[in-house]
């Protein structure tokens, strides 16, 4: 049963709390992120992204560079940009984009459930994008990006989330450049804390929506902190990591595309014949997204295509194989394309569903040679993949409105 407990936040003070929040560090590369600090010193992101205070010849993972992040932290923590609570609390994270609502709960979640699978994982980790974090952990001694988790939604917890939303004032309420709507509630009262707590008690399975790399580096920290500390008793803060739960009703995630540079030396005319192989084609007049499971949208030369999947393809199928990624990469990409490997083949891109049809569209036509809209993953389909002890293909999910780094801090 998951173990998901209150606790003692380092948080922006609310009238700085806008400027602080930044999006995640792996959304940057290294000149965005610099772009992004140049006018806003209260970023955080010269705390995650600690390279943007060196000029580029210092390496993003120079030892100096995660002291800079610590400096810069305890400066900020020093000066009231920060401020830390003095009890133990949930606290409630409400995102708005596009009119679309998006409610969590802020708390930490076990090691132990992690490594017992109680949270469920459905993406591979890659051991040098692990080694940062926890480095950048053990500098700060504190996790500063939180883990998208869901669950399946309980009464009892939305409840308590309407009635704190219902009845108290935000501590925070405020919309970022990009037009996403941040407000979060504190939940102080000691019966709405226990009836939270013993609500994910009673949960035995939560699953990692986004953040796996995060996750993963904040639970070999803290296996790491144990190995130090060879006394200790599981309650310290080390043994767990700060996160966001959302209920399954909330999420939405969205489509993630792909562009392939070129046909694999087919002809347009040979290529479409062998789409038609193992996809149903009609032409579009006009560019749309797939409206159902096993329907993928085709851009190639300026026109758009609808390719349906025909059935036999899904017939025998495990719940990793008849994911339409799966469906695309195993008839289409593969077998056609000669894109044998997605993960290190340079031929392909992978485009956030964010992005919208323009960029799919602008990709055909100038650096690439055909686009495919996807269907998105269903979260029904996320749980199970992970219920099976399984991995998604690699870019299957993509989540949007992104949670802020910086609008809480767990010390560890």
């Amino acid at each position: 049963m998951a173990k998901i407990k209150p606790f003692v936040a380092v948080r922006p003070d609310e009238k700085v709390a806008s400027r602080v929040a930044a999006l995640p560090y792996d959304v940057y590369n290294r000149q965005e992120a610099k772009e992004a600090v140049k006018d806003n010193p209260l970023s955080f992101l010269r705390i995650d992204r600690a390279e943007t205070q060196f000029p580029d010849s210092v390496s993003t993972y120079a030892p100096e560079v995660y002291a800079k992040a610590k400096e810069i932290f305890e400066e900020m923590a020093a000066n009231g940009t920060f401020i830390t609570d003095n009890d133990r609390c949930y606290y409630i994270y409400q995102l708005i984009m596009e009119g679309r609502k998006q409610t969590g709960i802020v708390a930490c979640a076990s090691i132990d459930d992690y490594i017992n699978n109680v949270i469920k994982k459905h993406e591979n980790t890659r051991e040098e994008k692990e080694q940062d974090r926890i480095r950048h952990i053990e500098a700060l001694s504190a996790q500063t990006g939180p883990i998208f988790l869901a669950y399946r939604s309980q009464k009892c917890i939305n409840n308590v989330v309407a009635k704190v939303m219902s009845e108290d004032k935000p501590v925070y309420n405020f919309t970022s450049e990009d037009g996403v709507g941040h407000i979060v509630w504190k939940i102080a009262d000691r019966c709405d804390i226990t009836t939270i707590e013993n609500a994910f008690a009673a949960i035995s399975d939560i699953y990692i929506a986004d953040g796996h790399h995060r996750a993963a580096s904040a639970v070999k920290a803290g296996l790491k902190k144990r190995m130090e500390c060879p006394g200790y008793d599981g309650t310290e803060e080390f043994n767990y990591f700060l996160s966001v739960l959302f209920p399954d009703e909330s999420l939405m995630i969205m489509d993630y595309n792909r562009s392939v540079k070129d046909l694999n030396g087919l002809t347009e005319d040979s290529f479409m014949e062998k789409v038609q192989e193992n996809f149903n084609v009609t032409k579009l007049s006009a560019r749309k997204h797939p409206s159902r499971k096993g329907g993928i949208a085709m851009c190639l030369n300026k026109n758009w295509y609808m390719l349906l999947a025909k059935e036999e393809l899904f017939k025998g199928k495990d719940v990793v194989s008849s994911l339409d990624v799966s469906i695309l990469q195993d008839y289409l990409l593969f077998p056609v394309l000669g894109i044998k490997d997605p993960r290190t083949d340079p031929r392909i891109s992978f485009i956030g569903g964010i992005r919208g049809l323009d960029e799919l569209e602008k990709r055909a036509g100038n650096d690439m040679a055909v686009s495919f809209a996807m269907y998105p993953v269903q979260v029904k389909e996320l749980f199970a993949v992970a219920d099976a002890g399984l991995l998604m293909p690699p870019k299957s999910t993509w989540f949007e409105p992104k949670l802020r780094s910086g609008l809480f801090i767990h010390r560890i």
